[in-house]
């Protein structure tokens, strides 16, 4: 990260209440019912899980204090004692084997947590304090996979649904802050809750407001209707950080973002330019998936579209991540190869098609759609860009009712493993596997080496075999890579202090108030 800590302004007469604009804020106040950053972001102010991840994705203890392996398949956790949920009532082990068995039967429409706990099948409580988890196969990563999986108590029942969650009556968590009030793609407010185990928050009061306009959420900072404000526009940083009345952060994200062609057999959305349908997907083959690569010049894109505050990404996480390729080859721009491989295909001519993007939940996404959309017709392609709210795109795209989207990602577990076996595995449910794979991709061979790594107790083992089944993706180009993204954050003079995080995320709890 570029610096340590963030400073901005909450005036000293509203001390006591923190108020953040987000660009997206949560999409329902139910745990497992989405796993999409912004929502995880938002309900971690409410709820814990049993391990936490610090600013740089390392894991850490939460609501258990130690974890071991016994053999292969079994990890035994103890709990932290004496903590609170919100209502009063204690944390007990049969909490833990509730939440953990909740998460496959209220998945959402993008899949919720299911890819978390795939291997999960059977969840013992030994005594209130120490639970027992067995999973099907080896599984080194469970406990990055936990810090994702928030504990609600067992007495709030089978039949809670999300309606309840958001009205507040099934909202209990551990964490620093209570539910006040809910209004999706609207307002989260939040009161402090006093006995949290790791001591009360410096606010008494949060709120997150989604303003998912970048210039309203500018305006809102600096009409001081909010104290703080993620996702600072790209275009709006140089200016903001000349002002001295603004603080201005910014790092790498572990977000990327990638292309996603689809593999369907035949798809009526791709069609000759004169809209008659095709025979059969041209994005099957590998050669005009290849020519899609080609024609992107994320140098451009970087530098230029995405402000200087992105750069051009090899793969489709972040380098230096666990399993990552060692040393990607540098993504090249071609053009002239680009349509040498479209005619080879059998599309000299090109094709019309849609590419479908979200224009309100990673900065830059309606402008990088664009930008793309106009440098596939410099190969030949007719592109019908279509950027659309986030409620729109993520239930659509689940649904496979788009042949060619942008959207960004994040190996949230700071390792290969995650984002190979849900974006790269061939969907299979019964094993957990491909749970966020909506193009339909499918490869025997990497499917079993990505198999064989995540129950790979070998951690150099382990790191050769995702970064050999990386390799195979990256050759096919079943998911193209295309920036990696900042994060940037921005705040009035010099009053808050936080430290940031590569996932971010804007955790109210380690936000302090600085003391004048």
């Amino acid at each position: 990260m570029a610096g340590a800590m963030l400073f901005g302004a909450a005036a000293a007469a509203h001390a006591q209440e923190l108020r953040i604009g987000v660009r997206a804020g949560p999409e329902a106040m139910d745990p497992h019912y989405m796993a999409i950053g912004n929502q995880i972001a938002a309900i971690k102010n409410v709820y814990e899980a049993l391990v936490s991840q610090d600013e740089q994705l390392r894991i850490q203890p939460a609501l258990a204090t130690a974890w071991k392996l016994l053999d292969d398949t079994t990890w035994e956790f103890k709990l932290r004692p004496q903590v609170k949920f919100h209502d009063g009532s204690e944390l007990h082990a049969r909490d833990v084997k509730f939440s953990l068995e909740r998460v496959p039967r209220v998945a959402g429409p993008n899949g919720g947590l299911v890819i978390n706990t795939r291997n999960i099948t059977e969840v013992l409580v030994l005594d209130s304090l120490t639970v027992r988890i067995r999973t099907s196969i080896p599984n080194p990563s469970l406990p990055q996979d936990l810090a994702r999986i928030m504990i609600v108590p067992a007495h709030i029942g089978d039949d809670a649904q999300v309606a309840a969650f958001n009205s507040g009556k099934a909202a209990i968590g551990t964490g620093p802050f209570k539910l006040l009030s809910f209004k999706p793609r609207t307002e989260l407010l939040l009161e402090r809750f006093d006995s949290y185990w790791r001591g009360p928050a410096d606010w008494k009061r949060v709120q997150l407001l989604e303003i998912s306009n970048d210039a309203a959420r500018l305006a809102a900072l600096a009409s001081r209707r909010v104290d703080l404000i993620n996702f600072v526009p790209y275009g709006d940083v140089a200016k903001l950080k000349k002002n001295s009345d603004y603080t201005v952060l910014h790092g790498d994200s572990i977000y990327i973002f990638l292309l996603y062609p689809d593999f369907r057999a035949q798809s009526d959305l791709i069609t000759d330019k004169a809209g008659k349908p095709l025979a059969s997907n041209p994005l099957r083959d590998k050669r005009v998936r290849e020519a899609l690569s080609l024609a992107v010049d994320r140098r451009t894109i970087a530098a230029t579209v995405l402000e200087g505050l992105a750069k051009p990404a090899n793969q489709i996480i972040v380098d230096k991540f666990f399993g990552a390729i060692e040393k990607p080859a540098p993504a090249q721009t071609n053009l002239q190869k680009a349509r040498e491989l479209l005619a080879q295909a059998g599309y000299p001519d090109g094709f019309a098609l849609p590419l479908h993007c979200t224009s309100d939940r990673l900065p830059g996404d309606a402008a990088l759609c664009s930008a793309l959309g106009q440098m596939l017709a410099k190969v030949g392609l007719d592109v019908k860009v279509n950027a659309v709210s986030r409620t729109v795109f993520i239930p659509a795209r689940a649904r496979g009712e788009y042949v060619l989207s942008l959207a960004g990602w994040g190996s949230l577990t700071g390792e290969a493993g995650y984002t190979l076996a849900a974006l790269a595995h061939t969907n299979d449910k019964s094993k957990g596997f491909g749970a966020f794979n909506f193009t339909n991709y499918s490869n025997p061979g990497t499917d079993a080496a990505i198999s064989v790594a995540m129950r790979a107790m070998d951690s150099d083992r382990r790191r050769l075999l995702l970064s050999g089944a990386m390799q195979a993706v990256q050759e096919d180009y079943a998911i193209i890579p295309l920036v990696q993204l900042s994060s940037v954050w921005a705040t009035r003079a010099k009053t808050l202090a936080f430290t940031p995080r590569v996932d971010d995320e804007t955790l109210a709890y380690f936000i302090q108030a600085v003391k004048k």
